[in-house]
């Protein structure tokens, strides 16, 4: 697409919009205080720029990692560690180059059941009250999807600001991070797979 939609083209571009007075700034869970305004919306960028992965496995990022960079793996399915300041944040990505568009009928059956496994194994490690799940990609055409743990008794985190969250807490000490990434494997591991332990940047 080179021109915008009538959507977009509809938009007060350049403008300051209003905060409603219902809006998310309102909300006990937003995390910040204080005046607020709006950033004007940018002009549209058509055609967007490619995205990682866009042409194919080939300019991948998560597509070149080895086994050994995950937490844990299985013959379709790939789980990262995500740093961050939440008790637990994980990725999953189909082994294959995949999108959630094209993503094939078997995996597509898979994604369900996979990410209540992924849930229990969060959960299992202790006072965690949710797990949010999250897809954007708009980063990369490689599927991955978000799972927040969000910490028990913590309702200022509540919704969809829990990723907001997560960038203003402290992050977790390396040593916690790499205890709890361990042991998210170990448990994904139990119903199959190989856990590798692996926290690099996926």
């Amino acid at each position: 697409m080179t021109e915008p939609s009538a959507y977009v083209s509809g938009l007060p571009i350049g403008e300051r919009i209003p905060l409603a007075a219902d809006g998310v700034p309102m909300w006990e869970t937003f995390p910040f205080e204080g005046e607020l305004r709006v950033k004007p919306l940018h002009r549209p960028v058509l055609p967007e720029p490619p995205r990682d992965g866009e042409a194919g496995r080939e300019d991948c990022g998560p597509c070149g990692l080895p086994d050994s960079d995950f937490l844990w793996t299985d013959e379709h399915w790939r789980l990262a560690w995500h740093d961050g300041g939440l008790p637990a944040i994980v990725k999953l990505l189909p082994r294959d180059h995949h999108d959630l568009l094209d993503l094939p009928p078997g995996r597509a059956a898979e994604l369900g059941p996979m990410l209540q496994r992924v849930e229990r194994a969060v959960l299992g490690l202790g006072g965690i009250a949710r797990v949010h799940v999250s897809r954007y990609g708009d980063g990369g055409a490689h599927l991955h999807m978000f799972l927040f743990a969000r910490p028990e008794g913590m309702l200022q985190l509540r919704g969809s600001n829990l990723a907001l969250w997560d960038d203003l807490l402290p992050r977790l000490p390396d040593a916690v991070a790499a205890d709890t990434a361990h042991r998210i494997a170990r448990a994904m591991a139990l119903d199959g797979g190989t856990a590798h332990g692996g926290t690099a940047h996926v």
